[in-house]
């Protein structure tokens, strides 16, 4: 990146540390990462920095948390010197008409979606569950006061195959937060120095992905007479499209049991690879089965 640039990047979960990776690659490294509050986790609610922070902090980066972005007086260190520009990349809070205004060349988004389709948080997973690749791809935006709203600036579609598809989230996150960053890289220069003008979206065309809650990943199956053809394939897509986050389970004799890996057999019939029961091990689901006793 040949251009002097003086800009903040506003960054979470799942796209925010891969995308900054790209960024230092080509030697675009942001003057000040805005990053969410530390907060409690794990089994010990210990309060743990989130991986952007800890990002910042190995690359000896500026880091700002408010817990707030709706009083200007807290929010010093992006009012107190001029900046550039602002890069939203998968940032949990709603910045403010006067906040997205502040910086000269003002504020754009990464969003991992054709836009206008997908409009949301859950972009790269409503796609998976809706069996919808055509619509995988990166915009980059002006950001206005409306959700996922503003002027597209540059878009990319990434084609996936038949044979590549359906792809887990987790794998989808990682090739997308990738080719955006590639994609902001080549886009950013050219905007500041009035090569590229944001053009509007299509808003008739607009679809809409609400936010993933852990009850979304419980699947209505029997281990014992696992579902065919339709109702298969919407169920892989659904364990495909929840890898990682927050993963998709079923309930058996009480128990909760997660599903690491499915396929597709031949003959349609939805097939549990490894699965993790609750209190136990990963382990095949033919072992799993072969400790059951079928209750009728």
């Amino acid at each position: 990146m040949s251009l002097p640039l003086n800009f903040a990047y506003f960054g979470g979960e799942p796209l925010g540390v891969p995308v900054l990776e790209t960024l230092k690659a080509t030697g675009f490294v942001p003057n000040l990462i805005v990053a969410s509050p530390d907060r409690p986790a794990g089994r010990k609610h210990e309060l743990t920095p989130p991986p952007v922070k800890i990002w910042a902090e190995a690359n000896n980066i500026p880091v700002f948390q408010p817990e707030s972005l709706k009083e200007r007086d807290a929010l010093t260190p992006l009012t107190k010197e001029t900046f550039d520009l602002f890069v939203v990349v998968a940032y949990n809070k709603i910045l403010p008409k006067w906040l997205l205004e502040l910086p000269v060349h003002k504020t754009i988004n990464l969003h991992p979606s054709l836009l206008p389709l997908y409009r949301g948080a859950s972009p790269i997973r409503s796609a998976i569950l809706e069996d919808n690749r055509e619509a995988v791809g990166v915009s980059i935006m002006l950001m206005d006061k409306e959700m996922d709203h503003g002027p597209i600036i540059t878009q990319e579609a990434h084609n996936i195959t038949e044979g590549e598809w359906p792809m887990d989230g987790i794998t989808l996150d990682a090739v997308l937060a990738e080719r955006g960053g590639k994609l902001l890289v080549k886009t950013i220069a050219s905007y500041i120095n009035g090569k590229l003008s944001p053009q509007e979206q299509d808003h008739k065309q607009a679809t809409y992905c609400g936010k993933i809650n852990r009850g979304d990943g419980e699947l209505k199956i029997d281990p014992f007479n696992l579902p065919t053809d339709g109702i298969a394939y919407a169920t892989l897509l659904k364990i495909r499209a929840y890898a990682g986050w927050p993963g998709t389970f079923f309930i058996h004799r009480g128990k909760r049991i997660k599903v690491i890996e499915a396929t597709l057999k031949k003959n349609g019939e939805l097939q549990l690879l490894t699965v993790l029961p609750e209190g136990k091990k990963v382990q095949s689901f033919s072992h799993y089965l072969a400790h059951l006793t079928k209750v009728k």
